[in-house]
């Protein structure tokens, strides 16, 4: 299939092109490409509207997705009631199962332009490699419109769970992609750092990246991601390691969270945030002004640390909305950090395309001549519009239109 998109808006290169795409690849940019008049081409009238890269979630949990109605509620609205309601789930879960669910999300996330998805997969005593199981057979049957990043996640702690530790070995035997952990679940601190060791020990073996939950608390005492920060200078495993959540890192004083965002820098670590998750479980004992729940995404970027943000959670015992929409998630991210001015409004969707790229080590990506077609046609001529609106979309997966999202622009047009 050849294709050609006419006046695109390529806003990160701050320019407008045609591009023209062939063999899967970006073949061309540049102004006013013709073609000859029996040339079989689909073409895409952009009309000034943006063209990108394709959108990237960097952190969600298909093993758990649209579980809600399928559990009790979650009545304190908690993270740790949300992780004992889901200790009978997992018991129950089956690969069918789980393939039905995350299959599910995984179609809404290619209809709203996502391409590129890093999973966290539970890895414990409760669930065994069930989840896992489950969530490489997802892998394999959608392998040819999206690209899935596995995480063995130790949720339930590795010192705290006995018998975790061989699990997350056989877990990236078995095709998890990175080693995953939660170190602020375990009895104390100590235990927290042999958590964050035995990560470190499991990544070297496989040659793996590492991506923690990493104190997801109000909690300013739960200080994990220090230790993790010096493990991995230590280590030398710079632009490997991956924190997310980091919640606490907004409760610490300032001075000490200045300390530990220059140790995060230093370190090359990437940041995840997930604000449409936190914002729901955090601050819930809080009486007024509550705290907002994520971490210190603009102290951050601005320390040069590269900062994305993920759905996290859909329909869960965590989070009982979402729609695997990265715009959606792109404008909690801009109300919760407050990101308003303009060149925040750009960073916010770079934070979605760009920034995840690298925290995902992605090659070959982007919007250049030779890379794989992997593009997003919207229906919006400005970055501001298209997180305001969350506009129709066109998805282009290495050359071939997968996806076409209409949005109804005039609800009230039959209306006289």
């Amino acid at each position: 299939m050849k294709i050609l998109i006419k006046n695109g808006n390529l806003v990160f290169e701050n320019k407008k092109a045609d591009i023209l795409i062939e063999d899967g690849k970006i073949k061309k940019i540049a102004e006013n490409i013709s073609i000859p008049v029996n040339n079989s081409i689909e073409i895409i009238e952009a009309n000034g509207n943006l063209v990108i890269p394709n959108f990237i979630d960097p952190h969600i949990h298909l093993d758990k997705v649209l579980v809600l109605e399928s559990v009790r509620p979650n009545k304190s609205g908690t993270l740790r009631e949300a992780i004992e309601i889901l200790w009978e789930k997992k018991k129950s879960y089956t690969i069918d199962d789980i393939i039905k669910r995350a299959g599910t999300v995984i179609e809404w996330a290619v209809q709203n332009g996502t391409l590129n998805i890093r999973t966290h997969v539970d890895v414990d005593t409760i669930g065994g490699l069930m989840p896992l199981k489950g969530v490489l057979e997802v892998r394999e049957k959608y392998k040819d419109i999206v690209e899935i990043q596995i995480v063995a996640f130790p949720q339930e702690g590795i010192l705290k769970d006995p018998g975790t530790e061989e699990l997350l070995y056989k877990a990236m035997e078995l095709g998890a992609d990175i080693v995953g952990g939660m170190p602020a679940n375990e009895k104390n601190l100590s235990d927290s750092h042999k958590h964050i060791d035995i990560a470190f020990e499991i990544a070297k073996k496989f040659n793996a990246d590492i991506d923690m939950h990493v104190d997801e608390t109000d909690d300013p005492n739960s200080i994990t991601l220090e230790y993790l920060a010096n493990k991995t200078i230590e280590e030398k495993y710079f632009e490997r390691v991956t924190a997310d959540h980091t919640c606490a890192l907004a409760a610490y004083k300032d001075d000490y969270a200045e300390k530990v965002i220059e140790k995060v820098a230093k370190a090359k670590m990437n940041m995840i945030t997930n604000p449409a998750t936190n914002l729901m479980l955090q601050g819930r004992e809080d009486k007024q002004p509550k705290r907002r729940g994520i971490t210190r995404v603009k102290e951050l970027l601005q320390a040069g640390v590269n900062v994305t943000f993920g759905q996290d959670c859909i329909k869960d015992t965590f989070y009982p909305y979402g729609q695997a929409d990265m715009l959606e998630v792109a404008l909690i991210t801009a109300h919760a950090a407050h990101l308003s001015l303009p060149n925040e409004i750009e960073t916010t969707l770079k934070m979605c395309t760009y920034n995840a790229a690298k925290t995902l080590r992605l090659s070959n990506y982007g919007i250049k001549e030779g890379l794989p077609a992997n593009l997003i046609v919207l229906n919006s001529n400005s970055i501001l519009e298209a997180i305001r609106t969350q506009p129709g979309r066109i998805t282009i997966k290495n050359g071939k239109i997968i996806a076409k999202k209409v949005k109804e622009s005039n609800l009230f047009k039959d209306i006289s």
